[in-house]
């Protein structure tokens, strides 16, 4: 262990394993931002290079490792796990918050692993404690979904498993570190599927959609912040310049805003542009660069950010007026002006808006890919930029807080507590800071050589973003009819899901009950028979024999017993006459 490290994670396991015994008041919600303020000074002061390692069952795992990519993470992910503590305050159950705490946790450790079994082992506490961030909203559902969530999870988690597996039996080595794509064995492919399906690569993530708008109004706020991004960490970490990933980013990318802009559900919106934006991620790490491994660590810790104030801004409104659905919202800008404002610095820093933080991190991975001439990749991440900006910008903010009926003006609405107010006023001067002084993010970035490359405030850059977003903009008013909400559900690859499990519910279960009515039959004529027949025959032997040897002994005992009582009657001249009557009888016994 290096002096002075402190693992980010241990504060939060420890508080989640005495919550459950403090006393019911309310006083113990203040303990809940002690973790994340010791999350914090851990991930600022703890040096590169910094490691813990413990030794166990034979095997050196290392806890914990810092370097820049690492630190990078482990910073945002500490600030993220401040905000949505403050935004959750007024939450009274345990359990949620006891979830939450684990949830971090397994995403600190992820990102500080320098092993793969320390991977695994946090990567399935994340699986774990955001199941029941699901699970804990008590509807139909939320349980429905988490459960689906957590079937997606555990195969991906066995996939991952398979690989560190059989990659340990080749190389003898748990270690974490980067695998070049020409050397690829087959269980590197394992662990790549494991870490695409918790990264929601097309078409692995239909869970993301399904889960997220179904979870608590708190829990989704986490869990916009870490899965994902955890995948995006170990896929730069073990996976650069894997020219697959770029092709599946930018299809993740334009993907998500497809879909997004056909949603009436505020959270299923964002949640497929956590599709998209972590398209982006994705697609700059399979560029491989350094500018676009750079961009895609700059806009991680970007979407962070503004991903978690867009989901604490729909939060905010299902709590105060108790639905998501767009087609039943309206008319909130004024009554609700905080959020709005909160939710308008999100939906700009998203649409790469200048002056908000996703103007300074989603070009940068643009220009990489150009740079590297990767048009492909640039002209479908350019288009995605234009769907995000016309369904977040525009679309939800339109029909939520300005358009709608005249009568939602007069729907009912419950006060937003002020700790949900101070979350989103947290990461709103965050969002802002950083597109204003971009140095507060490039110096931490882990390429510091190519930061350089990429100057946000230049005139191109600016004038360019704004023409994007003029034509965004105009598409939107000429579209609005179009993109009017619905009531319909989209189906995503869901379709396909349920369609396999239809296929493989005939495949297995029909011939499973042609089986069943033959065995049956032949049990009703031969097995049921014999043990019939049997039965019959073990009733014979236990009334006719058994009954009658013990019956009969039963019988003979009860008389000789009434025999006896009838001669022991206490007259001593009967016992002389019955003692002689026995002597006669002897006498005649052995004299004839």
């Amino acid at each position: 262990m290096t002096s002075n490290f402190y693992h980010p994670s241990l504060a939060f396991l420890m508080l989640a394993a005495v919550l459950p015994f403090l006393p019911g008041n309310r006083r113990w919600k203040f303990l809940l931002l002690i973790p994340p303020l010791a999350a914090i000074y851990a991930a600022f002061f703890n040096q590169a290079g910094a490691h813990l390692t413990l030794n166990w069952l034979g095997q050196s795992l290392e806890l914990a490792k810092v370097d820049a990519l690492s630190s990078i993470f482990c910073q945002v992910f500490a600030v993220m796990s401040l905000a949505g503590i403050l935004y959750s305050l007024h939450v009274n159950d345990k359990g949620q918050h006891i979830a939450a705490l684990l949830y971090v946790a397994g995403g600190f450790g992820c990102v500080l692993a320098g092993d793969f079994l320390t991977l695994f082992a946090f990567w399935e506490l994340m699986s774990l404690g955001s199941t029941f961030l699901v699970m804990l909203n008590r509807t139909r559902e939320s349980v429905l979904a988490s459960f689906r969530y957590f079937m997606y999870h555990t195969v991906g988690g066995l996939f991952l498993l398979a690989g560190i597996l059989l990659r340990y039996k080749h190389t003898g080595s748990f270690a974490v570190g980067p695998i070049l794509h020409a050397s690829a064995n087959p269980y590197d492919w394992l662990i790549l599927i494991g870490f695409c399906v918790n990264a929601a690569v097309v078409p692995l993530h239909a869970w993301l959609p399904d889960a997220y708008p179904r979870g608590t109004v708190t829990g989704s706020v986490f869990m916009c912040a870490y899965t994902t991004k955890t995948a995006v960490y170990v896929l730069a970490r073990v996976f650069p310049a894997w020219e697959i990933l770029a092709i599946a980013g930018t299809v993740m990318a334009v993907y998500g805003v497809l879909y997004a802009s056909m949603e009436n559900n505020a959270r299923r919106i964002l949640s497929y542009h956590i599709v998209s934006q972590v398209g982006y991620m994705v697609a700059g790490i399979g560029v491989g660069t350094a500018m676009t491994i750079n961009g895609a660590t700059a806009h991680a810790y970007a979407h962070i950010l503004y991903k978690g104030l867009l989901f604490m801004g729909a939060g905010a409104v299902l709590y105060s007026a108790g639905t998501q659905r767009l087609d039943e919202l309206g008319g909130l800008a004024a009554r609700l002006p905080w959020v709005m404002v909160c939710y308008m610095v999100a939906a700009l820093s998203i649409s790469g808006m200048p002056l908000f933080n996703g103007f300074i991190s989603k070009n940068m991975t643009i220009q990489g890919a150009a740079a590297a001439h990767q048009t492909f990749v640039a002209l479908g991440l350019e288009i995605a930029a234009v769907g995000t900006f016309i369904s977040v910008g525009l679309k939800l903010p339109y029909f939520a807080f300005w358009g709608g009926k005249a009568t939602d003006w007069k729907r009912d609405l419950k006060p937003v507590p002020v700790n949900m107010y101070c979350g989103m006023g947290l990461l709103s001067v965050l969002c802002v800071l950083q597109g204003v002084f971009p140095g507060i993010l490039y110096r931490f970035l882990p390429h510091q050589e190519a930061v350089g490359a990429f100057v946000p405030w230049q005139s191109w850059n600016v004038l360019q973003a704004l023409m994007l977003l003029g034509f965004s903009g105009l598409a939107f008013y000429l579209t609005r009819g179009i993109l009017t909400p619905h009531k319909a559900l989209n189906l995503d690859f869901d379709w396909f899901y349920r369609l396999i499990g239809k296929i493989l519910y005939h495949l297995i279960s029909r011939p499973a009950a042609f089986v069943d009515n033959i065995w049956t039959n032949v049990w009703n004529w031969a097995g049921l028979g014999s043990l019939m027949g049997t039965a019959r025959g073990t009733v014979f032997f236990d009334r006719r024999i058994i009954d009658g040897i013990v019956d009969g002994s039963a019988y003979g005992v009860k008389g000789a017993g009434f025999l006896g009582a009838l001669l022991q009657n206490g007259k001593l001249q009967s016992y002389l006459g019955l003692m002689t009557i026995l002597a006669l009888g002897v006498f005649a016994y052995f004299w004839y």
